[in-house]
């Protein structure tokens, strides 16, 4: 699976596990799965996850022309809503401390097809495991499956970077 950009740092049980996002895609797909174990507690991973409303934290050169995702926890962010920005997605379901699934915007479906995202936050001895998991309609006209595999690659690429980010900022935070 790693040679798709598919999957990265999720077991084979990761990878086949349902997640919130799963039926926000209609018909055939494809799922990409990366995970990471975070040395924090999953209150805090997911006070970092909230901030994904914000900013990227992955290459900000790329996603935000330079402007540098924070790196201390914002006070004060609105509450999580249903059709909140996220990422570029839009807030589909969330549960506090376990996660945040989010739904590709219609114009931005229109293009790639539809794609689904949830990152879930499962506690794992005094720290947490935190998995991502994007379903991506599968099938389609060859030029959306192409640009669906070079989006699978740019996200393995991306989604990895971001979720190092993370991780070292909320076991900085957990003072690990």
């Amino acid at each position: 699976m790693f040679l798709t950009g598919k999957v990265w740092g999720a077991t084979a049980t990761e990878q086949e596990a349902r997640y919130p996002c799963d039926p926000l895609v209609a018909g055939p797909a494809e799922g990409w799965v990366r995970a990471v174990d975070v040395a924090a507690p999953p209150g805090l991973v997911f006070r970092w996850l909230r901030q994904l409303t914000l900013a990227p934290y992955s290459y900000d050169w790329i996603d935000v022309r330079g402007r540098k995702s924070p790196r201390t926890l914002v006070q004060g962010l609105p509450e999580l809503a249903l059709g909140q920005p996220f990422l570029v997605f839009e807030i589909a379901s969330f549960e506090t401390g376990t996660h945040i699934t989010g739904v590709l915007p219609a114009q931005l479906a229109a293009r790639h097809g539809q794609m689904a995202v949830s990152y879930t936050l499962t506690p794992l001895g005094a720290g947490c495991r935190l998995v991502v998991k994007v379903a991506a309609e599968a099938g389609g006209p060859l030029p959306r499956r192409l640009r669906r595999a070079l989006l699978a690659w740019g996200d393995l690429i991306m989604m990895r970077k971001q979720l190092l980010t993370l991780k070292r900022l909320a076991e900085r935070d957990a003072g690990l």
